[in-house]
């Protein structure tokens, strides 16, 4: 009999975006940002965030946590092509995310 707590759990996609939008509004609650709308599938980090490097780094450190995995491969989300992407929207988080756990 397998043991529950070892078990992986399993997300629909609507939780991912509902955990990434939450671990990211908590990220920036005490934030200066321009934006008063509240984060979802459309909001891009760098440009409505207003995101830096290190801001990357603990993200992947929270969506490691929210998913209760490591080594998702997260260079596949942050480059193309050998170079860092300029932006990413909560979607396409969600989306690498749902790909990464159905592995």
């Amino acid at each position: 009999m397998s043991d529950p707590s070892t078990a992986t759990k399993t997300f629909t996609r609507s939780e991912l975006e509902t955990g990434v939008c939450a671990l990211l509004t908590d990220m920036t609650s005490d934030w200066d940002l321009d934006s008063t709308e509240p984060i979802n599938g459309e909001t891009r980090l760098m440009e409505d965030l207003a995101f830096n490097s290190i801001d990357v780094v603990q993200l992947v450190v929270g969506l490691e946590a929210l998913v209760q995995r490591r080594h998702l491969h997260f260079e596949q989300l942050l480059m193309v092509d050998g170079r860092y992407v300029m932006e990413l929207q909560v979607k396409q988080i969600v989306d690498f995310l749902a790909e990464q756990l159905a592995k």
